[in-house]
């Protein structure tokens, strides 16, 4: 090189003597005018083969793009490169794959022909494979196991390792955990890259020949790193279920099992086509890798356990058929996709009345489902006690706060949302009341949305007695209320009326076609929310009906003893129109019994009313006092208190309802198999004579 002194000279020739590092000077034209051997890629290879050439001529494996234009960005810009990584196959042994640190130092003053860049090449193959393992096992942690479903697992998994760690990746997972591994069914789940092998295709089950390593890593739970060949031993147990193995050029493969502390879940197969074969470590990552991936698998697989346990829990407490009723014909639609805990409840009441209940438990799984059932049955209980519906609610807010206070689970904040509306076919009034719920929808006859400023009380579960107001509304014949849960709504967020009243969120109009069949009207509703999967959601239609003129009666008495055979009297009258003479002394014993109670134990007029409905007939008497009756036992030797014991017997059902104005006792008598009997040691009570009694 011109220009050097003889201790230049020196220090350069020990330099490129003895540099650990490939050395090499390029000219301005980017040729090789000096170069060491220290340069792993050039060591074989011979001087004419380097000097003069430019990089293209003698590594062109090694992106000879890409490092002229490094080097001529030095040289443009005055200033070093330094440390840029390039990778390819090395010059001197293109079976080789080599990973070059390299850096670009411009020389001052440099002319044609002369020098005018150090390149330093450090070979980083081994130290970039160790950063490239780890990277892959970073990927993994951060990639894979971020939902509890198992295909979308396994898929995260084999998409992480394709095609930076293996160049296909496959998951394969056993039928049923637990029985005998080798011989039991492996189901394909992922498979990367998307086209799978030929034969085995994404959700193929059978099992694995045997003995081929994949049923060797499930017999002992062992990874293995297997050279692959055509004329590799195994291959020969089913020469055409793996000949695409060969034809598609795999050399090397990791079986890896996945498995936990109770046994194997499956396999995971790691397969390469490129140059490289895998090495002792990849295997060690391919353990890791495995160990981490079984870890979300099983608990994948747990969720879904308790998933389904929880659905077929919630299902379970779900009514199984809806009642047929006078007031309301009604249906659903229930879907139970999150396993979380939306309820629903169609509850005949007292007077040919009905709740109509939809409610949405916190929470997902068997946890959430047992809440759901708890607070269920008891809003049956409490409803079925004819309790006005904000003390309903009021009621159930403190069995939910006892039941939060009570469970194993760590409960924060609400436990429920609830909504009732209990609608009486007679006046075809409708009471709605909400906890923390969406507002029912309720659409008129004729498809036109109806307003209704329904108050929006507290969520259930928190205590404090707080306030529940409802909402009273007259319906007409053929009108549709509809309730549901949020999860119909998860794609349009929270279904809040900003006044109280039914939500603008498209509902309203997939119900407006309010004369189509209910079970089509649910569907037309799904179709149009479009609820999200995953999501549970429950929607209860109902269409009202009002009870016709004729199948009613109703008389209003003085407080005067003299009015009990008045009663009587005027109740065989109306079962004679009503074609129901046979039931007249039962009824006539009962209404005794019930007017009787009323003229010595309430206040004001009473009201005495019949209903013939459906193979029944209820009979119900009001007075003004508030104060409850209560059934007891006499003694053979009292002259009175059986009153309501008699009632009692010759009942079906019976019970008190209360109002803030007045108490109503009403019985309801089966008719379906004709009259009523009066019970052993009634038959001989004398109907005039009850009054005394």
């Amino acid at each position: 090189m011109t220009g050097e002194t003889p201790d230049d000279a020196a220090v350069l020739e020990a330099l490129f003597g003895n540099s650990p590092q490939g050395l090499f000077v390029l000219d301005t034209e980017l040729r090789v005018l000096r170069y060491n051997r220290a340069g792993r890629g050039v060591s074989g290879l011979s001087e004419e083969d380097v000097l003069g050439k430019g990089v293209e001529e003698f590594a062109p494996g090694l992106e000879p793009e890409t490092m002229q234009r490094l080097a001529k960005e030095a040289l443009d810009t005055a200033r070093p490169v330094r440390k840029r990584l390039v990778r390819g196959p090395s010059p001197s042994d293109p079976n080789l794959t080599l990973t070059l640190e390299m850096s670009f130092f411009p020389l001052a003053g440099a002319r044609p022909g002369t020098p005018a860049v150090v390149t330093v090449v450090e070979d980083v193959t081994a130290r970039q494979a160790d950063a490239d393992r780890f990277a892959v096992l970073s990927a993994v942690h951060a990639s894979v196991g971020s939902t509890l479903d198992t295909p979308a697992t396994a898929g995260e998994l084999v998409q992480t390792l394709v095609p930076d760690f293996a160049d296909a990746a496959a998951v394969d997972l056993l039928d049923h955990t637990g029985a005998s591994p080798v011989n039991s069914p492996l189901r394909r789940v992922a498979f990367a890259p998307r086209k799978a092998e030929r034969g085995r295709e994404e959700g193929a089950s059978r099992p694995f020949p045997f003995p081929t390593p994949y049923t060797q890593a499930l017999n002992d739970l062992r990874a293995r790193l297997v050279p692959v060949a055509s004329d590799t031993e195994w291959l020969a147990t089913s020469p055409e279920g793996f000949a695409p193995l060969v034809d598609a050029g795999v050399h090397s493969m990791i079986v890896a099992p996945l498995a936990t502390g109770e046994g194997p879940l499956g396999l995971l197969t790691l397969y390469r086509t490129r140059r490289e074969p895998f090495e002792d470590a990849d295997l060690d990552v391919a353990r890791q890798i495995a160990a981490t991936a079984a870890a979300h698998l099983d608990n994948a697989r747990r969720y879904r356990r308790e998933h389904e346990a929880a659905a077929a829990l919630h299902r379970r407490l779900q009514p199984h058929a809806l009642p047929d009723l006078s007031a309301v014909d009604a249906d659903y639609v229930y879907l139970p996709e999150g396993a979380g805990g939306g309820w629903f409840d169609v509850i005949p009441l007292s007077g040919t009345r009905v709740a109509l209940v939809v409610g949405d438990v916190a929470g997902h799984g068997v946890e959430a489902a047992a809440t759901m059932g708890q607070l269920r049955i008891a809003l049956r209980t409490l409803t079925l006690q004819d309790l006005e519906t904000d003390e309903l609610l009021t009621r159930l807010d403190e069995v939910a706060a006892h039941v939060a206070e009570t469970s194993d689970a760590d409960v924060h904040g609400p436990v429920a949302t609830c909504a009732v509306s209990v609608y009486d076919p007679v006046s075809r009034r409708c009471t709605m009341v909400r906890a923390g719920h969406p507002a029912p929808v309720v659409i008129e006859p004729d498809g036109t949305p109806l307003t209704v400023h329904v108050p929006e009380g507290p969520s259930l579960g928190e205590g404090g007695g707080r306030v529940f107001t409802p909402a009273v509304v007259e319906l007409a014949p053929g009108s549709l209320l509809a309730h549901c849960t949020t999860g119909l709504f998860a794609r349009r967020g929270r279904a809040d009326g900003q006044d109280g009243g039914a939500p603008d969120t498209g509902l309203e109009h997939a119900l407006a076609a309010t004369t189509r069949p209910l079970r089509e009207l649910c569907d037309a509703a799904v179709y149009r929310m479009a609820p999200v999967r995953g999501h549970d959601a429950v929607l209860l239609l109902a269409r009202t009906r009002a009870l016709p003129p004729e199948r009613l009666a109703v008389w209003t008495l003085p407080t005067d003893a003299s009015v009990v055979g008045t009663a009587r009297r005027l109740a065989e009258r109306q079962l004679a129109a009503w074609d129901l003479a046979g039931a007249a002394h039962t009824t006539e014993l009962i209404i005794s019994e019930l007017v009787t109670n009323a003229i010595r134990h309430g206040e004001g007029p009473i009201q005495l009313r019949l209903i013939h409905d459906r193979g029944r007939l209820l009979a119900e008497v009001t007075d003004t006092s508030s104060a409850s009756p209560h059934l007891r036992h006499a003694r053979d030797s009292d002259e009175g208190g059986r009153g309501l014991y008699i009632v009692m017997r010759l009942s079906l059902r019976w019970g008190v309802r209360h109002s803030r104005q007045d108490k109503t006792i009403w019985s309801e008598q089966g008719l379906d198999g004709g009259a009523m009997d009066a019970p052993a040691g009634l038959e001989a009570f004398d109907v005039d004579q009850v009054p005394a009694l």
